[in-house]
Order: structure tokens, then C-alpha cells, then sequence
């Protein structure tokens, strides 16, 4: 028979199982399906969204996911508003650059794009045609370019960046709202922008009470060209991102820990970040990348074309 002591140690031994959150199943995200809803999605859309993500430092307050996470949610909420397949693959992007904080993870530009077109490969084997390349870390830029570029040269696939595509359909929102506050202060890599958008799509990861204003230490012909960068001339851009934030073995001593305490590479004090802005942003990205995947449809309609 059970006895009391016997009750009593079954209760102790579960209260101290670990538990974790609920996994609630998301519509069109593959690593959710099965196959019987893979192939009822093939009747109605042959479109693929494959984001192109890293894992690195963000900062004191952001999780080294940032990019990868706000990626696959970003992507997520379009699969709700339109059918396409969402298809993560990698978790690893190009971070060199953020070796000098611990946790990142990068991999080699062309093993990153050999993996992408040979999982976009794998995808046509079942039926899907098109693929919306969606980067969500700038250092991940020219590798999704090749990315796409490849798709469309090398096989039977059609392949577009998506970000460039939805340019023309994103409304129109106003500057204070985009890029909250106003005054000109250098902001780039785990400040307002990235905050905001994690504290809309991942808010259970950012922590902004140990977030504080990162003391960047620039090269002097770098620190020199900030004033025209902060007020928009985008040919400083430009050269200042030609240099900035690269792999300490350049020896440009532009590596994120070489520039900065935190990780962050700007001035502004993430605490200044807020969830509406990063709504805001959002819902513009999500409300662009629907109008073009519909326009898309209209013109070529699932299921037309060489197969």
C-alpha cells in the first residue's frame, strides 16, 4: 500500500521538477508543423520567409538571441496576415566583430550562404518556389545578397531581400515616431532602435534596469567624422561603416570591445527606448512585407511558372 511518507516524497521530489512555459503552436512556422500541414500550406502558397540572423552580444540588457528572436517574430506576424511558410535555419550569422564579448557565435560568410541555399534547395524538393530573404543583422547584408543571388542563378527557385522589396510599401510614418527622440545622438548596434523592437517582440528578455550608456572609444579619423554623420550626410555614413565595427584581427581597432564598455555601439541611453516605438516599427516592416507578398501573388500567382 502508499503510504503517507511515500505521498509525502512524491510531492517533494515534483515540486522540485523544472518546469517550463507552455510551447503554443504558431500558424506557418515550420519548426511547428507537421507534415500533413506543410502540404495543405503547398496548396495555397509556395512561398518561403528565411531570416538570416546572428548570435551576438547586444549590450548589458539585450539577450546575444536579439537578432535571431526579433527576426523569427517579425516573420511570424507576417505568416499571420498572409500563408507563407516561416523556415528558420540558422541561429549563427557573420559577428566577428563581437568575439570580445563573451556568448557570440560566428560563423564564416560562405559556409553561412552554403547552408541557406542548400536548406532553400531542400524547400523546392517539396514544392516551394519563391523565398523572401529576410536579414535581421546588418553584418548579414552582403551575405544575403549572394544569398539571393545564388538562389535565383543556381537553381529553380526565385529569391528577393526582402527588405528591399517592401521599401515601397511601407506607410508612411511619421520622424518622430521612427526614430524617437529627435536630438541627433549616435545610436546604432543594441541601442534605441534594437530596444524598442526587442521590448515589443521579446519583452521578457530585455532588461532595461541594467542598461546604461555605453563610453565608446573611436579611432580619432572615425570620432572626427561623427558630426557629419550625426547630421545625415550619408557619404560619412558610409565611410564610417567601411571601418567601423570590424574583426579585431583587421587591426582597424574598430572590434566592438575596442569601441566599447558595453557592447553598445551609440550614446544614447537605452533606457530611452520605449515598446510604442518598437510597435511602430514593427507594424510598418510587417504591414510592407504583406503588401509585397500580395502584389506578388497578384502577379504571379501561386502555382504558375516552371516547376
Amino acid at each position: 500500500c502508499i503510504t503517507l511518507a511515500t505521498l509525502l516524497l512524491s510531492s517533494a521530489v515534483s515540486a522540485q521538477e523544472p518546469s517550463l512555459p507552455p510551447v503554443q503552436k504558431v500558424r506557418n512556422y515550420l519548426p511547428h508543423m507537421t507534415v500533413p500541414e506543410v502540404r495543405d500550406l503547398l496548396t495555397r502558397s509556395d512561398m518561403v520567409i528565411i531570416p538570416v540572423a546572428s548570435l551576438e552580444q547586444h549590450g548589458l540588457h539585450l539577450p546575444i538571441g536579439t537578432d535571431y528572436l526579433n527576426g523569427v517574430e517579425r516573420a511570424k506576424l507576417i505568416a499571420q496576415r498572409v500563408d507563407v511558410l516561416v523556415a528558420p535555419i540558422l541561429l549563427p550569422g557573420q559577428s566577428p566583430y563581437h568575439m570580445g564579448f563573451e556568448g557570440t557565435i560566428t560563423l564564416p560568410s560562405t559556409l553561412i550562404q552554403e547552408v541557406y541555399v542548400e536548406a532553400a534547395k531542400s524547400l523546392m524538393r517539396h514544392g516551394f518556389k519563391r523565398f523572401l530573404i529576410l536579414n535581421s543583422h546588418g553584418g548579414n547584408a552582403a551575405i544575403t545578397r549572394f544569398i539571393v543571388d545564388r538562389i535565383n542563378q543556381e537553381t529553380e527557385g526565385i529569391a528577393v531581400d526582402l527588405e528591399s522589396v517592401s521599401g515601397p510599401f511601407r506607410p508612411r510614418v511619421s520622424a518622430q515616431a521612427e526614430s524617437d527622440p529627435s536630438s541627433p545622438v549616435f545610436d546604432r548596434h543594441g541601442g534605441t532602435s534594437e530596444t524598442s523592437n526587442s521590448m515589443y517582440l521579446i519583452p521578457e528578455l530585455v532588461d532595461l534596469e541594467v542598461a546604461v550608456p555605453a563610453e565608446l572609444t573611436l579611432p580619432p579619423h572615425l570620432e572626427a567624422l561623427l558630426p557629419d554623420v550625426l547630421a545625415g550626410d550619408p557619404t560619412a555614413l558610409a565611410v564610417l561603416l567601411a571601418e567601423g565595427l570590424k574583426d579585431e584581427a583587421t587591426g582597424k581597432g574598430t572590434s566592438a570591445a575596442e569601441m566599447s564598455s558595453t557592447g553598445v555601439w551609440g550614446t544614447r541611453d537605452p533606457k530611452e527606448s520605449t515598446m510604442a516605438r518598437g510597435r511602430t516599427a514593427t507594424e510598418s516592416m510587417v504591414t510592407a512585407a504583406v503588401g509585397f507578398i500580395e502584389r506578388w501573388n497578384e502577379l504571379r500567382p501561386p502555382g504558375t511558372g516552371s516547376r
